[in-house]
């Protein structure tokens, strides 16, 4: 049972609000290790049904799943320099094993592309091994001073996508296609819009040529980096001598790409569409979609009730819904009402000895649109056939909800880089301008705002005339976004 106390308004403490709900919707809890979380059945539940989604889009675009090693060679993470360069400070090294010390120091994975195509240049000999279209399911270590549960731990839960090519033009083509991948899914089954578009030099990832990045807005008006898709150019291949013979026989290099996204998902999730009652889980995603209650004052009711319950439990669940019925005899029904907000379930039912005697049950809506009836009497056949409908409308109500937050606050016009501080100080949100590609003109605005580049954003974003500016006074030669973030 969650604690009843109520949360901290998310107007008045945002970041204490998160950190509240994530434990009290029993998504997650802080583990012994420092740093560390243990997922929790409803949370991990929700990564399942994000799992699940993802990983049939991945096959549909020709991606087999596969696993590699959790350790890797320290001399490994060392070829590549800006690879090592970049995660240097977050690696978690092991030395010893088996009682001795170890010849040389493994490294736990912070991500696996050198171990990956390490594999690949022993099983690639010519073009027609290639494309390699591998993704892995697997947790890594990062190891990070300030953590917050799903955002920011020093492990996580993870895929991470490695492929090889023939050509520049292959990788690219993956690189995008699968951008394409992250943004359908974070849209269709996150309820969460996102502005894809290209990272600035000193953002991408370290050993990247191009790294690629969905953009989402939370409702406190930061931004979140929700995935990202990287091409790695020959960079990797030529570390590790990942050669194939062409069609004319030459010997040339692959091209690699990679790109994943994590259970920062969940976290992504809970800030998009929670609100002062708890979460609020977008149907597509919530292990349960209806929960029923059965609600009796006398033992003698309790049998035809429950019976009622497990009835509609069924009707619904040939329908293809994952229901639950909260028979639990301890708890009574307003203990119920309130851990299931708190969880989020798109839908709670109703139902006792007086809708018996009518033909009805009572339908209550988790978050409902402007205007609308929150708990509703219904006819149990109406109740029953309707659902199916409804649940599809809440979470397409919550994608739209989402998207409207978004563009009320995304700002364009800003001609300067004080005017960007003063948006970014009086509304918060995406701030739209011109840049020149100078990088200094990001480190003043990270220095003077707190803000940083956050990509340089995909046609479907761009303002309808291009900004002829940049902020640092120079002409623009691309317009590019703007946020505080986590």
């Amino acid at each position: 049972m969650t604690d009843d106390k109520a949360l901290t308004p998310r107007s008045e403490d945002f970041s204490a609000w998160y950190n509240e709900v994530v434990q009290r919707a029993e998504l997650a809890d802080h583990s012994p290790v420092r740093g560390s979380m243990v997922i929790r059945p409803w949370g991990y539940g929700i990564w399942e049904n994000m799992q699940r989604a993802l990983d049939d889009m991945f096959k549909e675009t020709g991606h087999e799943n596969a696993y590699f090693p959790l350790l890797i060679p320290m001399s490994f993470i060392e070829r590549e320099k800006e690879h090592v360069e970049g995660f240097k400070p977050e690696l978690a090294v092991v030395t010893h094993a088996g009682g001795k010390e170890l010849d040389e120091p493994l490294v736990v994975r912070p991500t696996s592309e050198t171990v990956i195509y390490a594999m690949y240049a022993k099983w690639v000999q010519s073009y027609r091994d290639l494309p390699i279209l591998l993704n892995q399911w697997a947790n890594v270590i990062r190891w990070e001073l300030r953590t917050r549960l799903f955002l920011r731990t020093s492990e996580f839960l993870w895929q991470e996508g490695h492929t090889a090519h023939a050509t520049d033009e292959e990788a690219q083509e993956e690189t995008l296609r699968m951008l394409g991948v992250y943004r359908r899914f974070m849209e269709e089954w996150i309820a969460m819009p996102v502005v894809t578009g290209l990272k600035s030099d000193s953002e991408k990832f370290a050993g990247a040529v191009r790294t690629y990045t969905c953009e989402a807005m939370m409702q406190d008006l930061r931004a979140l980096q929700a995935g990202t898709s990287h091409h790695l150019g020959q960079n990797f291949s030529r570390q590790f001598d990942l050669t194939f013979q062409t069609e004319h026989g030459e010997e040339e290099y692959a091209w690699n790409t990679s790109w994943g996204v994590s259970t920062r998902l969940v976290g992504a999730m809970v800030m998009t569409h929670g609100d002062d009652a708890g979460i609020v889980v977008p149907p597509k995603l919530a292990p349960v979609q209806v929960v029923i209650v059965p609600i009796y004052r006398k033992e003698d009711q309790r049998a035809a009730v429950v019976e009622k319950a497990e009835e509609l439990k069924t009707r619904l669940g040939e329908q293809g819904m994952r229901v639950r019925v909260d028979d639990r005899d301890h708890l009574n029904p307003g203990a119920k009402f309130y851990e299931w907000e708190r969880k989020g379930v798109p839908f709670r039912i109703e139902v006792g000895p007086r809708d018996l005697e009518k033909g009805q049950v009572v339908l209550v809506k988790r978050v409902t649109a402007e205007g609308e009836d929150r708990k509703e009497f219904l006819p149990e056949g109406q109740a029953v056939a309707e659902l199916s409908a409804r649940l599809d409308a809440f979470q397409k109500e919550l994608l739209e909800r989402a998207r409207a937050r978004r563009e009320t606050h995304s700002h364009r016009g800003a001609g300067s880089i004080e005017e960007v501080g003063e948006i970014l100080d009086s509304s918060g949100g995406f701030v739209y301008t011109g840049w020149s590609g100078d990088p200094s003109v990001e480190e003043r605005i990270k220095a003077e705002t707190k803000a940083t580049l956050r990509c340089i954003p995909d046609p479907d974003f761009r303002s309808e005339t291009p900004p002829e500016r940049c902020v640092g006074g120079e002409r623009a030669t691309s317009e590019v976004l703007w946020a505080r973030a986590y």
